[in-house]
């Protein structure tokens, strides 16, 4: 993993290789960030900085050809170590931890680093049951780091996922933060880092991981995913920020719809209350599919909520693509304070409907009607 793959994030990867160029590396680090976000990957990339025998002293970015940096982006330096929640299986019945599944966890984060708990589980077959970091996992820990570093100049235990530690392990941790080992550098990454330990919230360095911004995410979907501009924009603006979501969405579907030119005709309509249109359009609407109707509505609700920040701010709202803006600067004079929020309820009542199999061509023509009288309201 190297800082240059990873979307974004220029200001967290500068303040990373500072350290690192300052010899001021913080023996324990907590990326924060939300589910989907680029902690883990930063926290991969930042590892694989730290032991690059190929860095040199104004570098910025690993090697990636020296042999710690290979090992490392194959997950199999024996330097780099990794705790996260787990729970029994059909392959593992009892005494589940860490070490059980590295196999499983490397084929997870190698496919896709930006990935949640839920996927995780679901990688490892946990069917229904809740993943956990146990109390059997501190004797692992505490045996693993009175080891000295094999090869490389530091040992690093990444801990994915914190919050989810017994008692008894997030005892463990706090004892070592207290008295680190030598050249031992621990680096959580948290979704929540609000149900962690004060005390080991007071003992970590934090490195706030934020959302992609809508426009860099559009950029990485295009550029490095090779997805086209028009999905690449609706996955980014379906995904608020989350890299995972956008890319496990980017396959999702069967078929490439361009949702901006429904929203906007389907507006259109609802404003001249264009009742035959309306119709023509709820055919339009049932063919799209239950998870496509579902991602539209989506969809519909993030662009309403740019056209009522519009109004309220033009700073509000980044650069936008040419028609996406010129639409925006129209339709918010039809949206405002007084039905933004009505507006509002009205789609996620529809998403609600046809997310429990109500025939979405009814549930299209209804909200639409419903739609047509809210954007007739005064300001």
């Amino acid at each position: 993993m190297r800082f240059s793959t990873i979307p974004g994030q220029e200001s967290v990867k500068q303040l990373l290789r500072q350290s690192v160029a300052r010899q001021h590396v913080a023996h324990a680090q907590l990326f924060r960030g939300a589910d989907g976000s680029a902690a883990l990957a930063l926290a991969l990339a930042y590892a694989t900085f730290l032991n690059c025998e190929g860095r040199g002293p104004d570098a910025e970015d690993s090697c990636g050809q020296c042999a710690s940096c290979q090992k490392t982006d194959k997950l199999v330096h024996p330097d780099l170590n990794f705790i996260v929640p787990v729970t029994t299986t059909k392959a593992v019945a009892k005494d589940a931890v860490s070490s059980k599944f590295m196999t499983d966890w490397r084929a997870f984060v190698l496919d896709n680093p930006y990935q949640g708990l839920n996927d995780w589980m679901q990688h490892i077959g946990a069917e229904n049951k809740q993943g956990s970091i146990s109390k059997d996992e501190s004797l692992q820990l505490l045996r693993l780091v009175s080891l000295k570093a094999f090869e490389a100049r530091f040992k690093i235990v990444i801990i994915w996922l914190p919050e989810l530690m017994h008692p008894a392990a997030s005892n463990a941790v706090l004892k070592l933060l207290e008295e680190p080992p030598p050249a031992t550098i621990f680096l959580l990454v948290s979704f929540a880092p609000e149900q962690l330990l004060p005390t080991i919230l007071s003992r970590v360095q934090p490195v706030v991981v934020r959302p992609l911004s809508e426009n860099d995410l559009t950029e990485y979907l295009r550029d490095e995913q090779k997805i086209p501009e028009v999905k690449a924009r609706q996955l980014a603006q379906l995904a608020n920020g989350n890299l995972g979501f956008a890319l496990a969405a980017r396959t999702a579907t069967s078929s490439d719809h361009d949702y901006f030119a429904l929203f906007t005709t389907w507006m259109r309509h609802c404003y001249g209350y264009k009742v035959d249109k309306l119709l023509s359009q709820s055919d339009e609407f049932q063919k799209l599919g239950r998870e496509n109707q579902k991602e539209f509505l989506q969809f519909a609700l993030g662009l309403l909520r740019k056209v009522l920040l519009f109004g309220i701010d033009a700073q509000f709202v980044p650069h936008l693509p040419a028609a996406e803006q010129q639409f925006i600067n129209g339709f918010s004079r039809f949206v405002h304070l007084r039905n933004a929020e009505l507006l509002t309820t009205e789609i996620n009542d529809a998403h609600y409907h046809i997310e429990r199999n109500a025939n979405p061509r009814m549930v299209f023509v209804d909200t639409s009607l419903r739609i047509a009288e809210l954007l007739k309201m005064a300001a």
